[in-house]
């Protein structure tokens, strides 16, 4: 995908999600997540790419190797451009679903690029310890799924802005690090815990970032979303 920012299409169906992209020409990232694809299927991936979107397929998929495995081979045929899974799943889990994509990707066809979710940004320490008994730091946690998803084979990681500095020291800068949680400075966490604003992402070596409400919630979405790109792809120019 683009590095430009991805745009979180958190919306309940396909006539709320065009109304909303109306703004914008097809020279965007988008996210389509659970509620849109349950809601809509594989026709609004379809719909997205007539009109030139890349996407982002956010379905986290966690289940036994070969379930998986036979979803990834369905969902390359989408022809989207990038994919997720739970690194939680396990090694053989994601080399799995690593196998599927590139079983069901057409011939002649970039295969989607896949991500391995380590911990959401709505989690946080006290989670980690006590509701998933997981006894090492959040940091820690994090870190170990993304080695975990490297050795795997998979192309990268959906983190938080906090954790991909030292994600590219041990997985190298080219290691995909997708950060949600991104806010304009002052602006609202919503239920999100560990955010950023799209300096910081850079900053930290963010390689994308998710922006959901701070643009989709905004009074005037297409200037929400210049101003954050300006501010993320200044940041690129910097560096």
């Amino acid at each position: 995908m683009k590095t430009s920012p991805i745009i979180a299409l958190d919306f309940e169906s396909a006539q709320t999600t065009f109304e909303f992209l109306s703004a914008f020409n097809g020279d965007v990232n988008v996210k389509v997540g659970m509620q849109l694809y349950y809601k809509e299927g594989p026709a609004i991936i379809e719909k997205l790419k007539e009109r030139g979107f890349d996407i982002f397929l956010d379905l986290k998929l966690h289940d036994i190797p070969n379930t998986v495995k036979s979803a990834m081979e369905v969902l390359a045929g989408l022809g989207v451009g990038l994919v997720n899974v739970h690194a939680a799943g396990g090694r053989t889990m994601m080399e799995a679903a690593l196998e599927g994509l590139d079983k069901g990707t057409p011939s002649g066809m970039k295969r989607p690029s896949i991500i391995g979710v380590t911990q959401l940004t709505s989690t946080d320490e006290r989670q980690v310890q006590e509701e998933q008994l997981i006894h090492a730091s959040l940091d820690e946690s994090v870190l170990h799924y993304a080695k975990l998803a490297s050795v795997a084979g998979l192309d990268g990681v959906v983190c938080s802005v906090h954790e991909a500095s030292i994600i590219s020291e041990v997985c190298g800068p080219e290691f995909l690090k997708v950060t949600p949680g991104i806010r304009l400075p002052g602006g609202g966490v919503h239920d999100q815990k560990r955010v950023a604003t799209p300096v910081e992402a850079k900053k930290q070596g963010s390689t994308h970032i998710v922006v959901g409400r701070a643009i989709t919630g905004a009074s005037d979405p297409l200037a929400a979303y210049e101003e954050i790109s300006t501010l993320w792809k200044g940041m690129e120019s910097i560096g």
